[in-house]
């Protein structure tokens, strides 16, 4: 059995409600927010989750929120203190143009679904339900809200593995003009942002604040989609996985950034691993360093092979060591798939 969260959008209809119990999750994070720096400031103490309880004890009912929410609240704000090492964490905002985006926290248990619709702290929402919700058994869960003001409801389920069949070895490069490329020949279009670009451009000048938010939530859903799709082909017919190590923070840096965001090359790598992790096949992570430059074929780096920022521009290039025309990024695939196969040969050293 292995744990998904399943993402589910709520009827607008309760978007009133839900706004109304955000505000009061913001109130209860920003008092424990000041009670835990002034302990720190006065006393020295650094307030755990269970220290914190007995000062939220009561306020549930009169918030008019579930008494294990404000149980969540804390054990998440004592979280992210000691993740990110600070004394006090941001105010969450509840009104202005910076406000932080709805979130109330869910315990194991407190939520059900009943009757086709989510119960909670005695309401029910209803749900376009395209998992049948029926079927799983809550655990953790919250409500979020996005940028244009949509909630959704996002809950843990426990679901059974289902083991993959195929029996391919895939390497993976990552790419700008390509976001992905297999060694088996498939391949994952790059450019979503640049698509709509014109029309962001268009809708950012006349300051429509509504439209710029729907043109960039398309293009996420757009590329969320186009990685699920390729990454779910990819699982469904192989066996072992690699993927080349390409460090987008560093080029993010450079004057690529517009192409590697667009990219999503973490969110390819970030699917990767948890399906390969529930279809129970192997995913790494190798050393892509001249996969590019070397031939494939040959396994030689002759001196025609693109290199450097000038070899970029270079799609198709020809070894002129063994006479075969190679294509950039599925030869870098190919590399980077043989070099998975020598890692599972080699196996796990003795100590």
């Amino acid at each position: 059995m292995h744990t998904k969260t399943l993402k589910l959008r709520i009827k607008d209809k309760h978007r009133a409600e839900l706004n109304r119990q955000a505000r009061q999750v913001n109130f209860v994070w920003n008092y424990i927010n000041e009670l835990s720096s002034r302990s720190i400031r006065e006393r020295g103490v650094f307030l755990s989750a269970y220290d914190i309880h007995p000062y939220t004890t009561g306020a549930a009912k009169e918030l008019g929120l579930h008494s294990q929410t404000l149980q969540c609240i804390a054990s998440e704000y004592v979280t992210r203190r000691k993740q990110f090492k600070k004394r006090q964490l941001a105010w969450r905002k509840s009104g202005g143009t910076r406000r932080s985006l709805g979130w109330i926290p869910v315990n194991t248990g407190a939520a059900k679904f009943k009757n086709g619709q989510v119960f909670f702290n005695g309401q029910y929402y209803g749900v376009w339900d395209s998992y049948g919700l029926s079927q799983y058994q809550f655990r953790t869960a919250s409500f979020t809200e996005d940028a244009r003001g949509r909630w959704y409801f996002n809950v843990v389920v426990s679901v059974e593995a289902k083991p993959s069949t195929g029996t391919a070895l895939v390497g993976i490069d990552l790419g700008c003009k390509e976001a992905a490329t297999a060694s088996n020949g498939e391949k994952l279009t790059n450019g979503e942002y640049r698509k709509l670009q014109q029309q962001l451009g268009i809708a950012q000048r006349a300051r429509k604040k509504h439209r710029v938010k729907a043109i960039h939530a398309k293009i996420a859903n757009r590329r969320k989609d186009n990685i699920h799709k390729f990454t779910r082909k990819l699982v469904n017919t192989s066996a072992a996985i690699f993927v080349g190590n390409v460090n987008p923070l560093a080029l993010v840096k450079t004057n690529m950034a517009k192409s590697v965001l667009d990219a999503g090359w973490g969110s390819i790598k970030t699917i990767l691993d948890y399906k390969c992790a529930h279809a129970g096949i192997v995913f790494d992570e190798i050393d892509e360093a001249f996969s590019t430059q070397t031939c494939s074929c040959c396994g030689v780096i002759p001196s025609s092979s693109p290199k450097g920022r000038i070899g970029l521009r270079i799609r198709l290039w020809t070894c002129n060591a063994c006479g075969s025309e190679r294509d950039r990024d599925l030869n870098a695939a190919l590399n980077i798939a043989a070099a998975g196969h020598r890692r599972l040969a080699e196996g796990i050293p003795l100590l």
